[in-house]
């Protein structure tokens, strides 16, 4: 098991590397709308409490379409005109769906709306455990994983974004658009699934205080190897069930449907440091929705030989946090992969310098098309390679039209002024 392990952390590498380069605004530009598209940008809120919502679900009805809300509650979706009057579906955690149909004027291009969602949680039922046994119904979802995902290949049309920052202040931006080739979900193993970078771009700090080499766990190919229903590394599968304590928690509600939610916490200790979080279940399906965990740090030797691949030598790398978000979108009777997120924090000093600076490393990634029963493959000389470095590959240039019809996370206000700053270094 060790080497399993260790060889996902192989695999999940990003270079968190700030040098002296060129930069250049990196952030996704409204482009010129064509007739045959429309944009939707929103903001989503609790109802109860005006609180902007993150991490929610939209998808546009009958098709793959869709994105997530960022930080600050705000999303924007690219939608063709000819399906000006379907409905948009909001889904998250511990509220009811909303919906949303308007017809857009023929003479605009864009429509902003204010969405709000109502909490649910007093419409669901008493806790009922499984079986009297939270383990057994982790057990018997990991049995259904093939009758509740996808049985043939797809090949999915993803965002990607990785944000580093010093201390409060981003220092590194870059995203990209990416081709995800799966196979059926009827076999547990990523080893025949590629990545293929559609088109990226960068921009990063000047300043010569920036300047960190460090490998961590992130980059691309965490759309393959933190799918942790397709990948039974990633978290749970027969073998790693004996490691954890199950604990069954009050049912949620998500996407309209009751969940089990199971927390879990490691019970032995091993040579490599495990997981603690909780996953959620659909009650009617028996299908993983959602999976939120962390890296156990009890132990920080093993966890920084978990998650650091390299760093300079005589710096001291110290974790703070390792945080790890998947979730999953039900369409019809096949539950699909949607959004991933992975952060590090960690503190990085000297040594004989009296302070450290604190860090932080994002990657996220959103699933915004997705192509079924495709025949379409990524060729192996054009798959993002495991040993091969994002940051290395990512051009730094600007175009407003960058992105053009692809949808994408909308970058937070926070992010937007970085971007201004950096730009003006």
């Amino acid at each position: 098991m060790k080497e399993r392990i260790l060889t996902i952390t192989g695999y999940l590498v990003c270079l968190f590397t700030v040098w002296h380069i060129g930069i250049c605004p990196l952030m996704a530009q409204s482009p010129t709308q064509a007739d045959n598209e429309f944009i939707i940008n929103g903001v989503v809120r609790d109802k109860e409490n005006r609180r902007k919502l993150e991490n929610v679900t939209i998808s546009l009805a009958g098709t793959s379409m869709g994105t997530v809300t960022n930080a600050d509650g705000v999303f924007s979706l690219k939608i063709p005109r000819r399906l000006a009057s379907s409905q948009l579906e909001f889904s998250h955690i511990g509220y009811q769906n909303t919906h949303f149909s308007s017809l857009i004027p023929d003479n605009a291009n864009d429509l902003f709306v204010t969405i709000w969602m109502t909490p649910a949680s007093h419409m669901l039922d008493e806790v009922v455990v499984f079986g009297g046994d939270a383990r057994r119904l982790v057990e018997e979802a990991l049995k259904k994983i093939p009758a509740n995902y996808p049985n043939t290949e797809s090949l999915l049309s993803a965002f990607y974004r990785e944000t580093i920052q010093k201390g409060h202040r981003y220092i590194g931006v870059s995203e990209a658009m990416m081709d995800v080739y799966k196979t059926a979900y009827t076999q547990r193993s990523p080893d025949h699934d590629k990545v293929q970078l559609a088109k990226a771009r960068r921009l990063v700090s000047q300043r010569q205080s920036d300047t960190l080499a460090v490998k961590v766990v992130g980059g691309p190919n965490l759309a393959l190897y933190l799918d942790v229903v397709k990948n039974g590394d990633a978290l749970f599968d027969e073998q790693t069930l004996n490691y954890y304590l199950f604990e069954q928690e009050p049912s949620v509600l998500l996407d309209n449907r009751v969940q089990y939610v199971v927390r879990f916490r490691p019970c032995v200790r091993l040579e490599y440091p495990l997981l603690i979080g909780r996953v959620f279940i659909d009650r009617e399906h028996l299908s993983f929705t959602r999976a939120e965990f962390s890296l156990d740090l009890s132990d920080r030797e093993k966890a920084i030989s978990a998650i650091l691949q390299k760093k300079p030598t005589g710096l001291r790398f110290r974790p703070l946090e390792v945080n790890f978000l998947v979730t999953y979108h039900q369409q019809g009777e096949t539950t699909w992969l949607h959004y991933i997120c992975n952060e590090i924090r960690f503190k990085c000093d000297w040594k004989r310098k009296m302070f450290s600076s604190s860090y932080s490393a994002r990657s996220e990634m959103v699933v915004v098309e997705r192509e079924e029963h495709t025949d379409r493959l990524i060729a192996r000389r054009d798959a993002f390679k495991p040993q091969q470095v994002f940051y290395d590959m990512v051009k730094a240039y600007w175009n407003e039209d960058y992105w053009k019809d692809y949808n994408i996370i909308e970058p937070t206000e926070s992010l937007e002024n970085a971007v201004k700053k950096l730009k003006r270094q």
